[in-house]
């Protein structure tokens, strides 16, 4: 008992003003019975290069359609590669414009794994660093895609002693609804195996992040499920009523699927029964971190990195692939 009350207080001095209740702005709620139908093209849009990204390119982060940040991995360190398309499917990669910097706090494994949003006239990417199992989530800022500042430390911390994301914060998914941006992201805990679930943070300046206090929003699920071994990787957007997230299930064998949940305020979530597998050689074990661009309310654009081996971390053969989403309303799609 006496230990629990300590933990706790060591919790709530730890999190001062650094946690908060919060809502996203809440939503009316749409026709319960919709879902989305997943309609992927069978050949991936971005395939391993010969420098950054000869063993995996992963991690899209898309903007319009037409501007691609992705996670390039060479076989020791993964970065923040640029891309351009005029339709979303052909790219033209523009090199290597992230690498982590071992004299700061980012140590040399990574600079990627990000999230980028146009604000103010310059890209903001929100992209992880740190040391393996200890990742932190860092911020740079640019005019041109191009050259980069990156903010001197990082901006999303790890929890403290005891709570559900102590040991690493990963894999920022970051939108803005004025006045703030909201960031949801992975948090790893210390347990053996470790946890990894999903929380949200809010912030007005992109840089000084309140967690919600309430975090967890999302829980593996039970045993036997395509998600019981980890969550990660979400991608949020509002249609037709409702909050939808698209996000990374690991299951036991380490193979990865994208589940969809709804809410209609961004922290009580709804698990649906939509489970999005790769059907081709390329993805046949891994389809993961996907990126949505909402075109209007009948057609939803994602782009997500799919692999051959499964493996929860790199050297999977990563390629990205190209996805549409279309609502269906479930009781006529039975």
């Amino acid at each position: 008992m006496r230990r629990r009350a300590l933990l706790a207080a060591s919790f709530l001095l730890g999190g001062c003003g650094r946690y908060a209740d919060f809502t996203l702005p809440p939503l009316a709620g749409g026709e319960p019975g919709t879902t989305y139908s997943w309609e992927p093209l069978k050949t991936p849009v971005v395939e391993p290069g010969a420098r950054w990204d000869t063993h995996d390119a992963l991690n899209p982060s898309v903007i319009d359609g037409r501007e691609m940040f992705y996670s390039g991995y060479d076989g020791q360190t993964w970065r923040t590669l640029y891309a351009h398309s005029g339709d979303g499917i052909h790219w033209r990669k523009l090199g290597a414009v992230l690498a982590p910097d071992a004299k700061r706090w980012e140590g040399s494994y990574i600079a990627a794994n990000g999230s980028a949003l146009r604000h103010t006239g310059l890209f903001w990417y929100w992209y992880v660093a740190g040391p393996r199992g200890a990742h932190r989530i860092g911020l740079a800022r640019s005019a041109d895609g191009l050259s980069w500042t990156k903010e001197p430390g990082p901006v999303l911390e790890t929890g403290p002693r005891g709570a559900w994301d102590e040991c690493a914060v990963a894999d920022p998914y970051v939108t803005r609804i004025d006045p703030y941006f909201y960031m949801f992201y992975l948090g790893q805990d210390r347990a053996r195996p470790p946890q990894q679930r999903l929380g949200l943070a809010r912030s007005r300046d992109g840089i000084h992040w309140q967690k919600l206090r309430t975090n967890p929003i999302s829980e593996l699920g039970d045993h036997g499920s395509f998600d019981e071994n980890g969550l990660g990787e979400p991608a949020v957007w509002s249609a037709r009523g409702f909050y939808w997230m698209l996000y990374t299930g690991r299951d036991a064998s380490e193979n990865r699927r994208i589940g969809l949940a709804r809410s209609t305020d961004g922290i009580h979530w709804r698990k649906l029964p939509a489970i999005f597998a790769g059907s081709e050689a390329w993805n046949s074990k891994v389809i993961c971190d996907p990126s949505v661009v909402v075109v209007d309310t009948k057609e939803v654009r994602v782009w997500f990195g799919g692999g051959n081996i499964a493996r929860p971390d790199e050297n999977l053969n990563g390629q990205i692939g190209y996805a549409v989403l279309r609502p269906v309303d479930a009781t006529l799609a039975k």
